[in-house]
């Protein structure tokens, strides 16, 4: 297997329109987070990189949200690398990743950054394209690979739980949705989309990959104690008949 890294460090898109049908997708995301902002409570929601900044979330109950970017363009609150993250270790109630692993030279070193600065039982959200689709087969193609989203790597769902479990996250949900190609700017609600809906979620061109942090207490162990003998090693294997005598 290949490692996580970006040998040619690419270039990290800064809003949604540097996609073809980039709104359609923001819009997809939006409403795929919308059920899980019931659930998830506290006071810091840190959004790293610009296209999680540029994620509207309704329904998200956590009033302080945190945009992390990587250049001053009016929306960040903070400037910084996503897998250099300048802010104090468990002290984030959630983070929303989205689409930001494609696009970083080291992508497990980011969802590290990530585990670090949230709380126990704090919440990830991870969104990313899906390479086992039509959208992840279309970047096979040269003159794509100098256009977004092909100038990132795409990462398959397992591989991502693959790191989440080995960090200490429990993977609660999955999920794959949006099904353009990319290729056009129009995004057609059509038969064929709803078709690949039902019938083809597994070749979806999106995925979200809701995670918890999870850290086992510490059990520790108690010392064996070693009972004393009832009698003495000089009485050991004497019977009462014996004594008598």
């Amino acid at each position: 297997m290949k490692p996580a890294l970006n040998e040619n460090e690419p270039q990290v898109p800064d809003s949604w329109q540097a996609f073809l049908q980039g709104p359609a997708l923001a819009r997809a995301i939006t409403a795929q987070l919308q059920p899980w902002w019931q659930q998830i409570f506290g006071y810091y929601l840190l959004k790293v990189g610009d296209l999680s900044s540029d994620l509207d979330l309704p329904g998200c109950k956590i009033k302080h949200q945190i945009h992390l970017g990587s250049a001053d363009n009016g929306k960040s609150h903070l400037i910084a690398l996503p897998d250099t993250l300048p802010i104090d270790s468990h002290s984030i109630d959630a983070v929303l990743l989205s689409q930001c692993l494609e696009y970083q030279t080291d992508p497990h070193h980011i969802v590290r950054e990530a585990h670090r600065v949230l709380l126990p039982d704090g919440y990830l959200l991870l969104t990313g394209f899906n390479p086992f689709s039509i959208l992840g087969l279309a970047g096979v193609a040269p003159w794509l690979k100098q256009r977004y989203p092909w100038q990132g790597r795409f990462f398959s769902p397992g591989r991502v739980k693959d790191w989440l479990h080995l960090i200490g996250f429990e993977v609660l949900s999955e999920q794959r949705f949006f099904y353009g190609s990319m290729l056009v700017s129009d995004y057609a609600d059509n038969s064929l989309q709803r078709f690949a809906e039902k019938y083809l979620n597994y070749f979806a061109g999106c995925y979200l990959l809701v995670a918890r942090k999870r850290e086992l207490p510490l059990t520790p162990i108690r010392p064996r104690w070693q009972l004393a003998p009832a009698f003495s090693d000089g009485v050991k294997g004497v019977s009462a008949r014996q004594g008598c005598r």
